[in-house]
């Protein structure tokens, strides 16, 4: 595990909102694509936040409609990210620490990727399942 790196085990490209994208249509995208969450980015690319299903959800359960509402209404603001060079040991323990499913991974302060427990998992294992069509 000493050796790898964020950049090794992150998945790329990755789907970022912008401050001004519909809760709607985040939730949407988190649906269709089937993540649990979204980073959201400047117009520079920097990281200014993060969407999760959580923080839909708890609009929800306030009554709001999330038509309504922009991603920087929900977004959990100054969220972790880890570097392209950060060991991927590092990032396994920011994640079990503050019990975080996804992170976004920069690159001189631009998103470049992002890493989640299951890409890490996969780093690790080799398939003893093959399906053949």
């Amino acid at each position: 595990m000493a050796d790898l790196k964020a950049r090794d085990v992150m998945t790329r490209p990755v789907v970022s909102a912008r401050q001004n994208a519909s809760a709607r249509d985040i939730a949407m995208q988190i649906l269709s694509g089937l993540y649990s969450g979204m980073p959201v980015t400047d117009d520079t690319g920097k990281v200014i936040g993060v969407v999760t299903e959580f923080d839909l959800l708890k609009q929800i359960r306030e009554g709001k409609e999330l038509v309504k509402l922009t991603a920087a209404d929900v977004m959990s603001k100054a969220p972790m990210t880890v570097d392209l060079n950060t060991p991927v040991e590092e990032v396994l323990k920011i994640m079990t620490e503050h019990n975080i499913i996804r992170l976004p991974v920069t690159d001189e302060g631009q998103l470049a990727g992002i890493i989640a427990r299951c890409d890490i998992l996969r780093a690790y294992i080799e398939p003893e399942f093959v399906t053949y069509m």
